[in-house]
C-alpha cells in the first residue's frame, strides 16, 4: 500500500528500506508480512536503473546449460577478483528467484513449447537471458512487482522522500534523516529503525553521459561511507558500449541483446572495428567493447551501431524500446546505422556486503547496485545485475527475519545535518570531470586533479545533495587513483597492463579516500595543451 507524505514518518516500521527499485521491492514483498516501510525519491516505477534494464536475467535455466557454467562466465570476465563461491551461488539460485519472479505476475517470454525462452548476450557460453518482449524486462519486471507491493498491507509506501545521513550509536545504524526530494530548504525529518536495508541504486549520474536515472547518484554509497561503512571496488565502474547519441540525458541505451542477435559495430567508414580488438568482436566482454568504441570517436571516426542486415524490418517488433528511442531522435534504425558513444552503466563497487546481505555496521544491510557482494569483480558480466538484486533481497529478507532487532537508540540532536547559507557549486561540473578524468580512460594526473576538486566541493558545498555525489566521487577517484595497474572496467593509459601483485579486491573507507586526498593535495597540476591533452 501506498502511503501519503502526511504519514507520520517518525512511526515508520522497525524495518525500513530504502529504494523504490528491483532489490528494494523484492526485498519488502519477501518480508512480508512482517511491516516495513519502502522509502521511494520518486514514484515507484520512476528513477530505478532496473526499471530501465532491457536485457534481462541471466539464469541457467535452458536445457545443457547449468550453474556451473554461468558461474565460469561469470568468473571469466571478472578480472580476477571475483569471489567465486558468490559467484556459484547466485547462478545456483537463480532459478528458485525466477520463479519467485513469476509467481509476482511477471510474463517472461516462452517459446512455442511453453518453455522460458532465452537469448545470448556478450561473454556468456550459452543462451541464458530470460527477457521479456525482447527488450522490457526491467520495465516489466518493476511493473508486476509495484502492483504486487500495492496490495501488501504489510508494506507502507513513502514516496517523494530521499534519505541524506544514517543515524549511528557506535557501530550501529539507529536512523535515518531524510528530506523532501527537491526541497533543500525543507526541515529534516528524522526515521528511528531497528533495521535499514539500502537500496538506493548505482552511481551512473555522476557521470556526464550515463544510461542511469537522476536518482543513481551515489547518495546510498555516501552516506553509508559517512556513517563509516567499509567501502568494496569503488574504481569499477562499468561503461556500456552502446548508448545512443541523441542529445538526451539519461542517454538511451542500444541493448547488449541487439549485438547478440547479430548487429555489428562500425566506425564512420564502415568498417567493423572490433574484429581486429578481440576474437568475439562485438561479444568481446563490456569493457574492451567500450574500449573500442570509445578509442573510434577519439580518433574522429565516430561508432555506430549496425543492425540493418540483422534484423532491418524486424527491428521494431523485436526490440520494441531501442527502435522507439532511435524514431524519437530521427532514425530508423531498420535502415540506418545507430550512433553511440560509452556511457556510465553500472557500479561493481558499493557497500561491503557478506553473504546475507549484511554491511559492516550493525543493524544495516545492502542490495542491489548499491552493495559489493564481490559477484562482478573487476567487470560484469551482462544480465547477472538483475539476478544479484533479487537473489541478495530475499537473503537479507531471510537475515532480518531471523535476527532479533535490538531497540533503536534516539538519534542525537548533534547528528542532523543542517544547510550552510554558502552559494552550492555546479553538480554540472562534477558529472563533466567525472566524464573526463574518472571514466573509460584514466591517468594518475587526471585522477589526481579529480580528487582534489571533489575535495573542495565535499568540504564546501552546503548541498547536502551534492555533498553526497562529491563524497562518492572522491572515493571512486582515490581507488582508481590508488590501483596502479588496468583490470576490467578499470582502464590506466599510464599503467596500461594487469599487475599479478594487484590481483584483489578493494577494501576501502572514506578516511581512506580523504588519506589520499591529502597526498594529492600539494602536487602539482599537469600542464595541459591547449587542446587539453
Amino acid at each position: 500500500m501506498t502511503t501519503s507524505p502526511s504519514h507520520n514518518l517518525s512511526q515508520s516500521s522497525d524495518v525500513v528500506i530504502v529504494g523504490g527499485g528491483l532489490a528494494g521491492l523484492f526485498c519488502a514483498l519477501k518480508l512480508a508480512p512482517r511491516p516495513v516501510t519502502v522509502i521511494s525519491a520518486a514514484p515507484l516505477g520512476e528513477g530505478a536503473s532496473s526499471a530501465w534494464a532491457q536485457g534481462g536475467i541471466a539464469a541457467a535455466v535452458a536445457d545443457g546449460d547449468s550453474a556451473e557454467s554461468h558461474a565460469a562466465d561469470t568468473i571469466a570476465v571478472g578480472g580476477g577478483i571475483v569471489d567465486e563461491e558468490v559467484a556459484l551461488g547466485l547462478a545456483r539460485e537463480a532459478g528458485a528467484r525466477i520463479h519467485d519472479l513469476l509467481q509476482y505476475g511477471v510474463p517472461f517470454d516462452r517459446d512455442l513449447e511453453g518453455r522460458l525462452a532465452v537469448g545470448r548476450e556478450a561473454a556468456h557460453s550459452a543462451r541464458r537471458i530470460v527477457h521479456v518482449q525482447g527488450d522490457r524486462a526491467g520495465k516489466a519486471i518493476i511493473a508486476a512487482l509495484i502492483e504486487a507491493v500495492r496490495r501488501t498491507p504489510s508494506i507502507h509506501v513513502i514516496e517523494g522522500y530521499v534519505a541524506e545521513a544514517l543515524l549511528t550509536e557506535g557501530d550501529a545504524v539507529t536512523g535515518l534523516q531524510l528530506r523532501k526530494a527537491g526541497d533543500a530548504v525543507a526541515a529534516p525529518v528524522i526515521v528511528p529503525a531497528r533495521a535499514i536495508v539500502l537500496a538506493t541504486g548505482g552511481i551512473g549520474h555522476l557521470y556526464a553521459v550515463t544510461t542511469n536515472p537522476a536518482e543513481a547518484s551515489g547518495s546510498g554509497l555516501a552516506i553509508a561511507a559517512r556513517a563509516g561503512a567499509v567501502i568494496a571496488d569503488p574504481e569499477f565502474v562499468q561503461f556500456h558500449p552502446t548508448a545512443i547519441m541523441a542529445g538526451r540525458d539519461p542517454a538511451p541505451l542500444a541493448t547488449e541483446a541487439l549485438r547478440g542477435e547479430g548487429a555489428t559495430l562500425i566506425n564512420g567508414k564502415g568498417e567493423r572495428f572490433m574484429l581486429a580488438r578481440d576474437p568475439l568482436a562485438e561479444l568481446a566482454p563490456r569493457d574492451i567493447v567500450a574500449r573500442g568504441v570509445f578509442d573510434e570517436i577519439a580518433a574522429g571516426r565516430g561508432a555506430f551501431l549496425d543492425a540493418t542486415q540483422a534484423l532491418g524490418a524486424k527491428f521494431a517488433a523485436r526490440f520494441p524500446t531501442v527502435y522507439a528511442s532511435c524514431i524519437a531522435a530521427g532514425l530508423d534504425p531498420a535502415t540506418q546505422p545507430i550512433p553511440i558513444a560509452p556511457a556510465a552503466h553500472y557500479h561493481m563497487g558499493g557497500i561491503a556486503v557478506d553473504h546475507h546481505g549484511r554491511t559492516s555496521l550493525k543493524g544495516l544491510w545492502a542490495g542491489g547496485e548499491v552493495s559489493s557482494t564481490g559477484a562482478h569483480g573487476a567487470n560484469r558480466l551482462a544480465s547477472n545485475s538483475l539476478l544479484e538484486a533479487v537473489v541478495y533481497a530475499a537473503r537479507i529478507a531471510d537475515d532480518i527475519n531471523g535476527n532479533p532487532l535490538a531497540a533503536a537508540g534516539r538519534p542525537r540532536d548533534g547528528m542532523i545535518s543542517r544547510n550552510s547559507t554558502m552559494p552550492p557549486l555546479r553538480e554540472a561540473n562534477l558529472r563533466a570531470m567525472m566524464s573526463s578524468h574518472v571514466g573509460v580512460v584514466r591517468d594518475g594526473d587526471d585522477l589526481a586533479e579529480a580528487i582534489r576538486t571533489f575535495t573542495v566541493i565535499e568540504q564546501t558545498t552546503g548541498n547536502i545533495a551534492l555533498r553526497n555525489m562529491a563524497t562518492t566521487a572522491l572515493i571512486v577517484a582515490a581507488s582508481a587513483w590508488s590501483r596502479c595497474e588496468s583490470r576490467g572496467a578499470h582502464y590506466r593509459s599510464d599503467y596500461p597492463a594487469e599487475d599479478p601483485a594487484q590481483r584483489h579486491r578493494t577494501v576501502t573507507t572514506l578516511d581512506e579516500a580523504r588519506n589520499i586526498a591529502a597526498m594529492v593535495a600539494d602536487t602539482a597540476p599537469r600542464k595541459r595543451t591547449s587542446t587539453g591533452a
